[in-house]
């Protein structure tokens, strides 16, 4: 649900920073894409392309920059599940003991600060 509300947030955001519907709509979409998909090749490929250097705190930042792996790392170890997250999952029980509060925190900045800076925005337009 959580995830709902910072999508949500995120198009808020998209549609106050775009002044036609359709682009609005449409750099919703490709925000949605590029956090479901293109995000993790990308992670996948800085993994595997520096593979031989120690990327702990890196693979920590890259998971807490994507609404997406928040939500499914929660939703793992709410499930005790982790063994299902590898590397990861192992990475943040080693680190954080348990990665539920973390990840609804930020997950709920993900959602507080574009709703924020929407607002503020929003609030300058002159209607």
């Amino acid at each position: 649900m959580l995830l709902t509300f910072v999508f949500t947030a995120l198009a808020f955001l998209a549609s106050v920073f775009t002044r036609d519907k359709a682009r609005g709509i449409g750099f919703t979409k490709l925000l949605w894409f590029y956090f479901a998909t293109i995000y993790d090749g990308l992670v996948l490929f800085i993994l595997y392309a520096f593979s031989d250097y120690p990327l702990d705190k890196a693979t920590l930042m890259m998971c807490v920059l994507n609404p997406v792996d928040l939500a499914r790392i929660s939703v793992l170890f709410e499930l005790d599940m982790s063994a299902m997250l590898g590397y990861t999952g192992a990475l943040f029980q080693q680190i954080f003991g348990s990665a539920t509060g973390l990840s609804i925190s930020v997950l709920l900045l993900w959602a507080i600060v574009p709703v924020w800076f929407a607002g503020r925005k929003f609030g300058k337009k002159d209607l």
